[in-house]
């Protein structure tokens, strides 16, 4: 009897650690926070921009009683905003920026980014919001073609211009690819360093004052190209010359062909000359359905000569071709270091007009809270939004209102995972895709970051090509550090497509009716 009280004790005690976490929390740490439990009309503006047709939808989210703000319908732009109660200052202390999203039908292209807006021009409507409303902060996931990543982008008003700079976070986290709830969080912390933590992990540290983690940098160069300049006209960039005193040798034969044939070759025994390669299939008949008048001629298909495969070959032997040792080609001139070369131009450095040094960026304070998106995915559940001024505030929401549901999910998910027939995929996979995708973002990759997206985006979906995928990166990795390595024309890239498990050909696959018979 004492024993079946236990468990019954388990969610309660649950419940008083929970209530004692939040009793942690100052109310001053907590600037603001929706859990959507209530609808969200009468606190959140729909915007009525014709543009915009997507429906929100107050809903839990799948196997909860928890809610969230939803994005119900496929292929619409959706707006929705959040005016705050007061304005928050940027520019002092630790701002945490936190929120939930579940991706309940996948994410195949689509945002789920939020905006934190700075103040408006005066005249400018709440229920006018849309994508040219100017936020001070985007961050959150976006994924389509070969866009795969957490943003986090920060619109800087240059102090000398008085024009704003949108500055994007170099080689930004990529976005989990599973249906499960999960946790962005951005800490911005008073020494200039910035924190992205998924599921309060840190995935990514940077410095806004640093020209490695943002581009364009938040600090322009002291010094740019004078646009004035210009190229002297008698300025010779060719480092290499054909020598003007060679000569082609006597014995230098142009149009020696670079194969002649093999004299000294012998038609090998047994070759039979009098038997085509290929026979008509002696077993084939007409179809009954085929009119000569409208089909033409019927033809039996043809088929390997079956004498041919005992026999060093059938037809008409030929001498093959050898390669002529007295080929060699075009001559030309060797080429020696040019006298007159002054190197590759480059215009001269001036002073940056546009310069200035700071010792924290002046960020615009945030206003307001919006969602603007475009999506071809439904699904898209938004919760627990959060700024606090206390990154510890940030973690106890994600150990009291994410974690709880995400284990759930998790659970339930290897449960599905053991009873289906595709296994999903396995913590490994996971891992490698986070590499992979890293891997993407290589700035000398860029030429071939579609493909490599391609093929991630492939294993993705079939977790058992994952090894040809893998194979397929690293020979155009090998191709690209080869070509670095020994230089000449880009080499074309012939990358292995990964094979997967597919059902046999059957006979009614491609090709069947041409077994039947061929038209005249």
């Amino acid at each position: 009897m004492e024993g079946s009280r236990i468990p019954r004790l388990v969610p309660a005690l649950a419940l008083v650690l929970i209530s004692f976490a939040f009793l942690q929390i100052r109310a001053s740490d907590v600037i603001f926070y929706d859990s959507f439990d209530q609808p969200f009309v009468g606190r959140w503006v729909v915007s009525v921009k014709d543009d915009y047709t997507g429906e929100w939808k107050h809903s839990k989210s799948e196997g909860h009683d928890d809610y969230g703000l939803l994005v119900s319908e496929k292929a619409r732009k959706y707006a929705i905003v959040k005016e705050l109660d007061e304005i928050v200052s940027l520019k002092d202390g630790t701002i945490a920026l936190q929120y939930e999203v579940r991706l309940q039908n996948g994410l195949e292209c689509g945002g789920a980014y939020l905006k934190y807006l700075r103040p408006q021009d005066a005249g400018w409507k709440v229920k006018e919001f849309d994508n040219d409303s100017p936020y001070t902060i985007m961050f959150g996931p976006d994924k389509c073609g070969s866009t795969n990543k957490v943003h986090f982008i920060f619109k800087h008003k240059n102090p000398k211009t008085g024009e704003y700079v949108e500055h994007h976070l170099k080689f930004p986290p990529s976005v989990p690819y599973d249906k499960l709830s999960h946790v962005y969080t951005a800490v911005l912390k008073p020494d200039n360093e910035l924190r992205i933590l998924i599921d309060g992990e840190e995935k990514k540290k940077a410095n806004f004052l640093s020209a490695e983690d943002f581009e364009p940098p938040l600090i322009p160069p002291k010094t740019i190209p004078d646009p004035d300049d210009k190229k002297p006209e008698d300025w010779d960039e060719q480092e290499k010359i054909p020598d003007p005193d060679a000569v082609k040798p006597d014995d230098w034969d142009e149009d020696a062909p670079m194969e002649i044939v093999d004299e000294d070759a012998v038609k090998p025994e047994g070759w039979l000359d009098d038997e085509p390669e290929e026979i008509d299939d002696p077993e084939a008949t007409k179809p009954e359905d085929w009119d000569d008048e409208e089909d033409g001629e019927w033809e039996a298909p043809k088929i390997d000569n079956p004498k041919c495969e005992l026999a060093p070959g059938c037809g008409e032997w030929k001498r093959p071709m050898k390669r002529n040792p007295a080929y060699k080609g075009k001559w030309h001139a060797p080429l020696i270091d040019n006298p007159n070369y002054k190197g590759i131009w480059k215009p001269q450095e001036i002073p940056n007009p546009d310069y200035f040094e700071l010792e924290r960026p002046q960020f615009d304070p945030i206003a307001a809270i919006g969602i603007e998106i475009w999506t071809m995915q439904d699904g898209i559940l938004f919760d627990n939004i959060l700024i606090a001024s206390d990154e510890k505030v940030a973690e106890t929401y994600r150990e009291t209102t994410w974690k709880p549901k995400f284990e759930v999910e998790k659970e339930k998910q290897k449960e599905e995972d053991k009873d289906s027939d595709s296994p999903g995929l396995s913590a490994v996979h996971k891992k490698a895709f986070d590499v992979l995708y890293m891997i993407a973002d290589v700035p000398f990759l860029d030429p071939y970051k579609p493909k490599i997206l391609d093929l991630i985006e492939k294993a993705e979906k079939q977790p058992n090509i994952t090894i040809g995928v893998l194979v397929s990166i690293v020979v155009i990795i090998l191709t690209l550090f080869f070509k670095i390595l020994f230089g000449g024309k880009k080499p074309a890239v012939n990358v292995p497509e990964p094979r997967s498990e597919a059902a046999p050909e059957t006979s009614d696959g491609p090709g069947s009716r041409w077994r039947q018979g061929r038209r005249g």
